[in-house]
């Protein structure tokens, strides 16, 4: 279906990350993922009469820890609230949830998009606990309920209608994943549940300032299938209207074999989930002192990165963007600055070679052997032209992850390293030239493209010791006379 340009999307996502707390929200039953079903659970996590629950600080301080990085409004009074509806997984009958005082209010996630940089308003983000997993496709006859993942501690990040199309979402939570990875409080693993993500998307003419009928994709599990659902309501929401049909208001799912939705359950305009404080957990005040002591600990963080490496290292955004994809790529990215000066060779090493070697061997930048000071030895080589990048990516840097001699050494061992001697390249060119008279010809008629040709041959011929540039110059200097 195509999509009319008289009409524009309005998006709110709502993104609930897992925080990576070893116990539960209101007690220590375990959160550790993959266990067998209904092991991790005890009598609070069943919501058996006379229980008590007890609040996870450290949950408490991984939301302050996410608000801070989101630039909100930290609420220093805070409660929990008894959000009431019957759902199978959910045994006590009731979420506790956060409801007028969310622990974080305002802030922004700042995306990029094809015309720039935008900041994305959120509304709040809130601390909540998961419900259990209802599993229907095990028996035939019967829905399984493993209650492992009840208690688990979530945040939900909600954002204003703020975004404008599947593809500003798609980056939005991009970035949210990466956000809550880098600051350490999610692993952000969608195929396990630890991120997921509710859309609401609406409709309305251009111009129009009037929200439209709202409808909600429920449970997104991966970036993937955020674009593509949010994608086919707009085209399925636009279809209907102009064939004369209404929006109607609707919680549906997505079918990630087809890429469309389907509809679970028409909505009423308001749910009465009867919040209210629960009697059973005690208010809870966030001193100043304990905010301070929490922003003192944030690593700096991927737009900061991202800048400093484009103004002190002299990298384009691009670059510097891939750079900062990952904290630990960042990290070593940082480890190997001091000894090199090659900052942009630095970075190609990284997100190439390294990175290549790394996914094939399945290893990651935090397990290496490889030193930082034995990278930038490596790089130096090529960029003082002592060894051909070639031969340093292919056949020394495998070496270096078992061998702890020093690259020059290795170099020296292979016969990898360049001759500049004039007189052995000067020699190697003639025989070039003498042997190759109508590519010769071709060149000095215009074809300044068979340069590649010579300098490759001169490679051959020298097994590798010539140097490239030097051979570059030496040809251009014969073939232009």
């Amino acid at each position: 279906m195509a999509v009319s340009n008289q009409y524009e999307a309005v998006i709110g996502l709502e993104v609930h990350a897992q925080l990576a707390t070893a116990s539960k929200l209101f007690c220590g039953d375990s959160t550790a993922f993959g266990a067998e079903p209904n092991t991790h659970i005890s009598p609070i996590t069943m919501g058996h009469p006379g229980t008590l629950p007890k609040t996870n600080k450290k949950a408490v301080e991984y939301a302050i820890r996410l608000g801070l990085a989101c630039n909100c409004a930290i609420e220093q009074e805070n409660y929990f609230a008894r959000k009431n509806y019957f759902y199978p997984d959910l045994p006590k009958g009731y979420q506790i949830s956060q409801h007028t005082t969310p622990i974080c209010k305002g802030g922004f996630i700042t995306i990029k998009t094809a015309s720039g940089k935008r900041n994305i308003s959120l509304n709040r983000i809130h601390m909540e606990e998961d419900a259990g997993k209802s599993i229907h496709d095990l028996n035939a006859d019967f829905t399984c309920i493993d209650l492992n993942r009840a208690g688990t501690p979530l945040v939900e990040i909600v954002t204003e209608p703020d975004l404008f199309s599947a593809e500003e979402a798609w980056q939005y939570v991009t970035e949210v994943r990466r956000l809550v990875r880098w600051i350490g409080i999610c692993d952000g693993n969608m195929e396990e549940g630890s991120l997921r993500c509710d859309a609401n998307i609406s409709i309305r003419l251009k111009g129009e300032t009037r929200l439209g009928t709202k409808v909600e994709v429920k449970n997104l599990n991966s970036i993937r299938n955020v674009k593509k659902a949010i994608e086919y309501e707009i085209d399925r929401m636009i279809a209907l209207v102009e064939t004369g049909g209404r929006v109607q208001q609707q919680t549906r799912s997505f079918d990630a074999a087809t890429d469309t939705t389907f509809a679970i359950r028409d909505k009423e305009e308001a749910n009465d989930y009867r919040y209210f404080p629960d009697p059973d957990l005690a208010p809870f005040h966030i001193t100043d002192e304990f905010v301070h002591q929490i922003k003192e600990t944030l690593p700096a963080l991927p737009n900061e990165l991202t800048a400093k490496y484009q103004s002190t290292f002299g990298l384009n955004d691009y670059d510097a963007s891939q750079l900062c994809d990952e904290k630990i790529t960042a990290a070593y990215f940082e480890s190997v600055v001091p000894f090199t000066t090659h900052y942009k060779a630095l970075t190609n090493w990284i997100l190439g070679p390294l990175r290549q070697y790394l996914n094939e061997t399945g290893l990651t930048f935090e397990s290496i052997s490889l030193t930082p000071n034995t990278l930038a030895e490596l790089i130096n080589l090529v960029e003082d032209g002592k060894v051909s990048f070639s031969a340093a990516s292919s056949r020394i840097l495998p070496l270096l992850f078992t061998d702890n001699r020093p690259p020059i050494v290795i170099a020296e061992q292979l016969e990898l390293l360049q001759t500049s001697d004039t007189t052995e390249l000067e020699n190697w060119v003639n025989q070039v030239i003498e042997a190759m008279p109508d590519k010769i010809i071709e060149y000095q008629k215009g074809k300044k493209g068979l340069i590649g040709l010579f300098v490759g041959e001169v490679k051959k011929r020298s097994k590798g010791k010539a140097d490239p540039k030097l051979v570059t110059q030496l040809l251009e200097q014969k073939l232009n006379k």
